[in-house]
């Protein structure tokens, strides 16, 4: 038999969600690191993996900032409120580039202006895991295999008035770690399949200042799914679902600076690990439950109760300056709990656009983020570059719309 065993350092945690319950006899992760340690995982936590470069340099926080062609991921609201008709972006990112050179993520977005009150894109996610040496029962070599995941998006956001708008986007995921493969010593294993949802609304004001300043207050859920299962259906694990909120504070200094305060919280919105004594719970609840019970009961099922909770919400700080709307400079700081993960670090960046619009061509640009960790754990993505190109076209002659107030 072909028995390939993966452990994936996903988001600088022990990420035992991405191995099949059919191979991990015991899944909490405080029996690995002691009971301090209550990281909590899910599968598929690359659909939780920053794909443009441009928030990754902002400390990963994005809920509420200005739109572009990866808004969706952070917030389907967002993507209305884009100045351009269509465009679309490329993103790489390394993942374990220290280590290893054939892992990386991949992230191609697209969107369409349909009107100024409505915007529809698609979206398309890609993790290669690289290539592991599999063995067969007996630890002989029996070839090679490639895992990887991929998942395809689809998004619709609409303004409902000048200052809100909302968005709601579909997601196919698709997760191959093991293959497929029948045997009657092991459990039959197969790729992962699930689907998703995500739900955003996003408030902008301009605030009336001495200088032109906006206010955007923003909340979305996203993976809102079915549990995914890599063999049979009493083995599922919980999506990454996450509420993440924030605001992004925008002020012109003059004609040519601006400057913007980004500030995000993430709470993942599945079960907490009890506390456990060899296989019985001790403290805490079942985590195997239904999405919605998941959902909802993942804001008061800490075994610590409230302090835990508050621990378990991740924290995302970012600044960006533009000068003349060519060149920006980034800097961010992501912060979760040492129980929760211990993912600290500052992330940098740059960025270039060259606008066209005025001349009817393709306007372009490109965004650079860098990592660096804070807390002297090596990160999967630590000294590595991540890019992200894109291309924004405007209409030659702009037809003029109506405002959602007056309709």
């Amino acid at each position: 038999m072909r028995l390939v065993f993966i452990l994936l350092v996903s988001l600088n945690t022990i990420t035992l969600a991405e191995v099949p319950n059919t191979f991990k006899p015991d899944t909490n992760p405080s029996s690995l690191l002691g009971q301090d340690f209550r990281a909590i995982t899910t599968a598929v936590p690359f659909l939780s993996i920053s794909p443009d470069a441009r928030r990754a340099a902002l400390g990963d926080a994005g809920v509420a900032s200005s739109a572009d062609a990866n808004a969706a991921y952070w917030n389907p609201a967002l993507l209305v409120n884009i100045e351009e008709n269509y465009g679309g972006s490329l993103s790489f990112t390394p993942w374990l580039g220290k280590f290893v050179n054939d892992m990386y993520i991949a992230q191609l977005s697209g969107f369409y202006k349909i009107t100024r009150e409505q915007v529809v894109s698609g979206g398309f996610k890609y993790f290669d895991l690289g290539t592991f040496f599999a063995r067969d029962a007996s630890g002989n070599d029996d070839g090679t295999f490639n895992p990887r995941e991929f998942a395809f998006d689809v998004t619709y956001s609409r303004l409902l008035t000048e200052n809100l708008s909302v968005g709601l986007t579909g997601r196919y995921i698709h997760s191959n770690l093991l293959g497929a493969y029948s045997s009657g010593s092991f459990a039959d294993t197969k790729p992962g399949n699930s689907v998703a949802a995500d739900v955003g609304v996003l408030y902008k004001k301009e605030i009336k200042s001495a200088r032109p300043s906006t206010l955007a207050l923003g909340a979305s859920i996203s993976n809102i799914g079915s549990k995914i299962s890599y063999s049979n259906n009493d083995n599922k694990d919980f999506l990454p679902t996450n509420l993440r909120v924030g605001t992004a504070y925008t002020t012109e200094l003059d004609q040519f600076n601006s400057i913007t305060f980004l500030l995000d919280f993430n709470k993942l919105m599945v079960p907490s690990p009890p506390i456990r004594d060899s296989t019985t719970i001790v403290k805490g609840k079942n985590p195997d439950r239904s999405l919605l019970s998941g959902m909802f009961g993942s804001f008061s099922d800490a075994p610590d109760g409230f302090e835990e909770e508050i621990k378990e919400v991740m924290t995302s700080v970012g600044v960006e300056y533009w000068y003349n709307k060519t060149f920006a400079g980034r800097i961010g700081y992501f912060l979760e709990s040492k129980t929760k993960g211990n993912r600290k670090y500052m992330t940098i960046g740059l960025g270039f656009r060259k606008d066209n619009s005025d001349v009817g061509r393709a306007s372009y640009g490109i965004d650079v983020a860098y990592l660096v960790p804070t807390n002297k754990r090596e990160h999967p993505l630590a000294e590595t570059l991540r890019f992200t190109l894109m291309i924004l076209m405007k209409k030659s002659t702009p037809e003029k719309e109506e405002s959602v107030t007056d309709q």
